[in-house]
């Protein structure tokens, strides 16, 4: 198919037609059926709240459609847990019982081997999570995919991570377009290959904004702390509050408006065929939606958790755009993966 955006320029590509009362009935039981099953039914409220939320997602001329099965999710996770539970259960007890008999050397090489192995299957679960997602989202009766494993990206993920990590983390916009770009230019949909060259260019300094947070906290409590205090010890719990939460107030505001303009960069360099991308939400954006979803959870006694999900997907959907035009597409011949996200639910990341 080719549909002509305009010369190139921007259109509403994308448009989310649900709302809340339509949405109301699945999210209600959803949430009935997973506290009755212990959890379990978590699955299958997912695969239900993405067939729902797809189905109302059009893209051009057509709505999404999902094609995930709960069934699918839940042998995946169990799965993977076969392949964590060991490795948690040394890190638990394992290593403790080891130092108790004097196994000191052996049991730190071990423990540092341990969550070596979960940084780099947190790396694999990444790639498979989104290979699974595309693969078993469709468009105009078309696919997308990755014939990669992923295993080779959970090494990329593993070490470029621990390189963004030194120096007091200032690689860490580094690391994390890096590994964005490698994600991305492995998936595909239909038999189109997507692009991205995100740079650190425009992140440096608001990351560099994050660091400084605890620093400059540190001193606006101190004068605060300074001008309240009248030499009663009873005083330093509210010094050690205004402290505490004047640091991490600061430090999430920050890291909110450099996650904004991460995701404003990364989006807005993706690209597939002669398709362009774009993300508009700024950092009141994500504030309000943050906000709003804490105050959602707490007004309602935590029921308004079932509509968390629901509120990020409309959130995505009505800041994302596209333009230029769209080549004819024909279906994917990459790998339909079986392992669905159970390496990705067992590190309880969420979808979007």
């Amino acid at each position: 198919m080719d549909e002509d955006a305009g010369a190139g320029g921007a259109f509403d590509a994308f448009t989310f037609t649900a709302t809340w009362r339509d949405y109301l009935p699945i999210a209600l039981s959803n949430l009935a059926l997973t506290i009755v099953t212990l959890g379990i039914y978590r699955f299958w409220a997912k695969a239900r709240e993405r067939r729902y939320l797809w189905s109302h997602t059009r893209f051009v001329d057509d709505t999404l459609e999902w094609t995930g099965t709960g069934k699918e999710m839940f042998l995946g996770f169990l799965v993977a847990m076969v392949i964590l539970i060991p490795v948690l259960l040394f890190i638990q007890f394992g290593a403790q019982a080891m130092a108790m008999r004097g196994m000191l050397g052996l049991a730190f090489t071990l423990l540092l081997a341990s969550y070596a192995i979960l940084l780099y299957l947190y790396g694999v679960a990444r790639f498979r999570g989104l290979r699974y997602r595309l693969s078993r989202s469709w468009w105009h009766g078309v696919r997308g995919g990755s014939d990669e494993s992923g295993l080779r990206y959970g090494v990329s993920h593993f070490w470029k991570t621990l390189v963004g990590s030194v120096v007091v983390a200032l690689l860490v916009p580094w690391s994390m377009t890096r590994l964005w770009n490698e994600r991305w230019s492995g998936m595909s949909f239909g038999d189109r290959t997507f692009e991205c060259n995100v740079t650190t260019s425009g992140l440096m300094g608001r990351w560099i904004m994050v660091m400084l947070c605890p620093i400059a906290g540190a001193l606006i409590a101190v004068i605060l702390a300074a001008a309240m205090y009248n030499g009663d010890p009873g005083r330093t719990f509210v010094v050690t509050a205004i402290t505490f939460f004047t640091i991490y107030g600061l430090m999430a505001l920050a890291g909110i408006g450099y996650y904004a303009a991460f995701l404003q960069a990364a989006i807005g360099d993706l690209r597939l065929g002669r398709v362009c991308f774009h993300f508009d939400a700024d950092s009141m954006d994500w504030l309000k939606l943050f906000l709003g979803n804490i105050a959602l959870v707490i007004g309602t006694l935590g029921i308004g958790i079932a509509f968390v999900g629901y509120r990020n997907w409309s959130f995505f959907i009505h800041h994302l755009g596209a333009s230029g035009e769209i080549d004819e597409l024909h279906q994917s011949t990459t790998h339909v993966p079986r392992d669905a996200e159970g390496l990705l639910d067992a590190f309880d990341f969420g979808a979007v």
